[in-house]
């Protein structure tokens, strides 16, 4: 079984397509327990009943963003030590660096290629094969 198998992985996106792009992607590369929340709030409670290894949030969502989702994460003792990784289609310096200070394991932005993604997710866990 190989590492990406092994990982449990939460996708969080306000935007259908975007959650689809992503599990596709993280299906490619291996990846087989996936689940998909459409906000923070909803993702959060996903988490406190069944916390996962990885989380891959979007910045920009309704209800709770990924930086008060990232914020829950870590303060949440059964979640706190899963990795994550913000995405975004903003170059915004001040985001990343906020979500580096928060705890972010690693920011992805849009659009991404599964060579990106890939990268972003090995430098947190290491090869995944």
């Amino acid at each position: 079984m190989s590492l990406a198998e092994k990982i449990k992985v939460l996708i969080v996106d306000d935007q259908v397509t975007s959650r689809l792009l992503l599990s596709d992607a993280l299906t490619q590369l291996g990846f087989k327990q996936i689940t998909s929340a459409g906000d923070g709030e909803q993702g959060m409670k996903i988490m406190e009943q069944q916390p996962h290894h990885l989380v891959i949030s979007d910045f920009n969502m309704p209800k709770m963003d990924g930086i008060g989702l990232l914020q829950a994460v870590r303060t949440n003792p059964t979640t706190k030590k899963a990795a994550f990784i913000i995405l975004t289609a903003q170059g915004d310096r001040a985001l990343v660096q906020r979500a580096a200070q928060l705890g972010a394991n690693n920011v992805l932005a849009k659009p991404f290629t599964i060579e990106k993604m890939k990268a972003a997710i090995e430098a947190v866990f290491g090869a995944l094969k």
